[in-house]
């Protein structure tokens, strides 16, 4: 008798609905907490087993299937808490099209710069969300943001194309409430206008491209840069830039020979370490990932070090627990690929097994009594120094061999060793397949977390999946937590699930606590 097929316990488990993008069995998410997912996680782009399309049009599927007053709460979540900026655009351009009474309660929250606007507009005139015009609502609300912002902010949200202010301006047609503001607009478009009246920012930039050789104006760096500039100008951006711009541009910055300058190295390293700064950035800790690995051989080591020292504080919120914790990063083949999708030039280098290394390593290091579990078809052996730092434990993490998908093999590998935890989190893309054939009607995984939590009752299980396809390796319960995501947010909701302080419905619940209720 196959003691699979009629074990008891087995066939009191969930049956695996679907199939995942790699053929192997899961459990399809309920409709509001794949949209979280997505959310959250996804980057419209290409991923490895689905296209940007794809995507889109999951995205959009899911909008019809849950309630338009949990669309603007997800979107309010992924802009605020998730800091992205495409899908809280989407998701307020379909509401565009199926509650505008309801876009108007959330729009001015999401929409909340010029790059948020410009997301907006386009999606919407492009056709994605079923209508090629604003409409008069959400036009009302395109043309109140110009009201609600000043001047100054105005001609600073003018930095981008595609479309650009310009077009929003020619298009909604915003009524200009002082002869400052006509003037801006008329600038804006490439009118003929009357400097006596631009406002001050405007008329400085102006005069500054007139005779270059005075002080850079107060403007936003990318109009700067379209300019020629010398040496000693690159250097007066650098000095006076953010920091979330700084850490974005440190190759250019050596590319135009502002490190040549020592100084100019102990005050752009200082920012990059500087906490205060870091937090007031809400930097993603795979946002300094990526100027770590973008940075050119040539960057003075003094900066590369203030970019770990950043990592450090970056990712000082992990949540320790009481208890032992295994962290189970998947290094198979599929999370090779770009961690937040393909595009045509502009495509990170950043893999997903990076930002698996780089959570694990965090995890590792906020819990003394935490281990490490690689795997990809079976567990990968790996010694990680739990003092180490973060983005040398990643590295090394990401550097490990990789094969197929199997999601159980750790769980399993726990199993034969009898061993025990209070909290396990993995770091996956979730499409196990190399354990599809197992007997059962549940997935291999959920039947190997059933035998774990025989032997610890308390236990309780993540599931931090790093790009989402509505699907997972096991269902929602009480204890276990299906996750997307590599911000902050992810962080504090692992830290609350832990604790026991999350009600029924996780994440989703989370988010409908977080945004407010919206009719």
């Amino acid at each position: 008798m196959n003691p699979n097929l009629f074990n008891t316990r087995n066939a009191r488990l969930p049956a695996a609905d679907t199939r995942n993008e790699a053929g192997g069995k899961a459990y399809r998410l309920p409709a509001k907490h794949a949209l979280a997912q997505y959310a959250v996680t996804g980057c419209l782009n290409g991923t490895f087993y689905a296209d940007a399309t794809q995507q889109l049009e999951t995205v959009l599927r899911l909008c019809g299937e849950v309630p338009v007053g949990f669309i603007a709460q997800t979107a309010v979540y992924c802009r605020e808490r998730g800091h992205m900026k495409d899908m809280p655009a989407l998701l307020c351009a379909a509401l565009a099209t199926l509650d505008t009474t309801v876009l108007k309660c959330v729009f001015d929250r999401v929409i909340d710069d010029g790059r948020m606007l410009r997301n907006f507009v386009q999606i919407v005139r492009s056709g994605a969300v079923g209508r090629k015009s604003l409409g008069t609502a959400p036009k009302r609300m395109v043309q109140r943001w110009f009201e609600r912002h000043d001047d100054a902010a105005v001609f600073r949200a003018s930095v981008g194309q595609s479309p650009s202010l310009a077009d929003v301006v020619k298009m909604v047609h915003p009524r200009p409430a002082t002869p400052q503001r006509a003037a801006l607009y008329a600038w804006l478009c490439g009118r003929a206008y009357e400097k006596a009246v631009l406002p001050e920012t405007v008329a400085a930039f102006e005069q500054w491209k007139e005779c270059r050789g005075t002080a850079l104006p107060d403007v936003p760096f990318q109009m700067l840069t379209a300019q020629p500039l010398t040496g000693a100008q690159w250097g007066e951006i650098a000095r006076t830039a953010s920091w979330q711009m700084t850490r974005m541009n440190l190759n250019t910055f050596l590319r135009h020979g502002v490190f040549k300058d020592r100084a100019m190295v102990r005050l752009v390293a200082n920012r990059l370490r500087d906490a205060k700064s870091i937090r007031k950035a809400r930097v993603f800790p795979y946002q300094l990932m990526a100027a770590f690995v973008n940075a050119g051989p040539a960057l003075p080591g003094a900066i590369a070090e203030a970019l770990e020292k950043a990592m450090e504080t970056a990712v000082e919120n992990v949540p320790s627990v009481t208890g032992k914790v295994w962290i189970l990063p998947d290094v198979s083949g599929s999370m090779h690929s770009a961690a937040t999708g393909y595009r045509k030039g502009s495509t990170t280098k950043v893999r997903c097994i990076d930002v698996a290394g780089l959570m694990a390593a965090a995890f590792l290091r906020a819990n003394a009594k935490a281990e490490v579990l690689p795997f990809s078809d079976d567990v990968v052996p790996a010694k990680v120094n739990p003092h180490g730092s973060i983005l040398a434990n990643a590295k090394a993490l990401a550097s490990l061999p990789s094969g197929g998908t199997n999601c159980s093999a750790p769980l399993a590998w726990l199993n034969r060793r009898q061993e025990k935890g209070e909290l396990v989190i993995y770091v996956s893309d979730n499409e196990s397949w190399m354990d599809a054939n197992r007997n059962g009607r549940a997935t291999a995984t959920m039947m190997e977390w059933e035998a774990f939590r025989r032997r610890n009752p308390q236990a309780r299980l993540v599931c931090l999946d790093i790009q989402p396809y509505g699907h997972s390796q096991v269902p929602e319960r009480d204890d276990i937590l299906n996750v997307g995501g590599f911000s902050d947010a992810v962080f504090e909701i692992i830290a609350q699930f832990a604790a026991g302080k999350l009600q029924t419905g996780h994440w989703v619940g989370a988010i409908e606590a977080y945004s407010g209720p919206f009719a």
